[in-house]
């Protein structure tokens, strides 16, 4: 089901900060799927028909390089949607996107989306805060790539992530977090073994446990905090 049975709204926070009347409208072409862990989503220079919208599963948007290597530039969780850029009108994109998270997504005609986007009014204004928000999410982790060590970067992807989800335990592998954070398996390894050791978090079997987050907040740098507070204002700002 799209809607929380508790209450009463889409478990998808972009979908939950439209007006009643505009979620209505897309609520018959709405479609909840399933979504495996490295599906790939949209390719490279192909158009994406459709466009998601998370439940608890996480997107990854990644920026493959010749030499095989991958770097991530954007994540999307249940706080957005994966294909916006086909509602801008772009039928091809720069990157790739694969589930990172496996869970659950709605998901819509992007021609259907795109017609009520041009429809002017809320929704509009709140796809072009959301393209906003993602571009701060990619510049931020841009200069976090450059400037911060692999812990504070580790601790600031896992809180996004966790945002994302909701959840404070998801299955990650070392590999996938490597790729993602654009460094070596070993240096994850590293890294996740000095935030386990101050008892932040815990990693078993491919399985990250979240224990203190507060704790990982306070050791992340501030880009996680950045990235936060813009997606806070994206999905508490009036979209009426």
């Amino acid at each position: 089901m799209s809607i929380n049975q508790d209450s009463g709204v889409p478990v998808n926070r972009l979908l939950a900060a439209l007006p009643t009347e505009v979620y209505q409208r897309l609520l018959p072409h709405l479609q909840q799927v399933s979504l495996v862990l490295e599906q790939v989503i949209y390719e490279i220079d192909e158009p994406a028909p459709h466009v998601y919208f998370p439940h608890h599963s996480v997107i990854s948007l990644i920026a493959p390089m010749l030499d095989g290597s991958v770097l991530e530039i954007g994540l999307v969780g249940q706080e957005g949607m994966a294909g916006i850029f086909s509602v801008l009108g772009n039928r091809t994109k720069a990157h790739r996107a694969i589930v990172q998270v496996a869970d659950s997504a709605m998901r819509m005609d992007a021609a259907v989306l795109r017609a009520e986007f041009d429809r002017g009014g809320p929704l509009q204004r709140l796809l072009l805060r959301y393209v906003q928000a993602l571009f701060t999410q990619a510049s931020q982790c841009a200069a976090c790539n450059r400037f911060h060590t692999t812990e504070e970067r580790l601790a600031r992807w896992l809180l996004l992530v966790r945002d994302s989800v909701q959840k404070n335990e998801f299955s990650l592998t070392q590999e996938f977090m490597g790729q993602m954070l654009g460094t070596r398996r070993s240096s994850v390894t590293v890294a996740a073994g000095n935030l386990s050791q101050a008892g932040l978090i815990r990693y078993t079997r491919g399985k990250i446990t979240i224990l203190d987050q507060s704790g990982l907040e306070e050791f992340a740098c501030e880009c996680y905090g950045v990235i936060q507070s813009e997606f806070a204002h994206l999905l508490g700002s009036e979209t009426a």
